[in-house]
């Protein structure tokens, strides 16, 4: 299955994102983590189906409420976590 990394920019620290993010992957039926980045962006490793990661893409470019993404840079990721989708540390 394809594997991407998302590195969501705007404000998504604060406002519940990761925990957002989890619920929404698992959803999906996508596996992968989230995790805060110290520059204030989220990043997003996603292991799924194309259609899967399309989906979460889309969903991330909303954000839960009280989030405003700004940008979200993606790219091709390698080694992600395909038991489950877990918030990192």
């Amino acid at each position: 299955m394809p594997e991407r990394q998302f590195r969501v920019q705007g404000k998504v620290q604060g406002v519940g994102f990761r925990w957002w993010t989890r619920s929404v992957a698992r959803r999906l039926g996508i596996t992968g983590t989230v995790r805060n980045l110290p520059d204030g962006s989220v990043e997003v490793r996603a292991n799924g189906t194309a259609d899967a990661l399309s989906r979460l893409r889309s969903e991330l470019e909303i954000g839960p409420s009280g989030a405003e993404v700004s940008l979200i840079e993606e790219q091709p990721a390698t080694d992600v976590p395909t038991d489950s989708f877990d918030i990192a540390h």
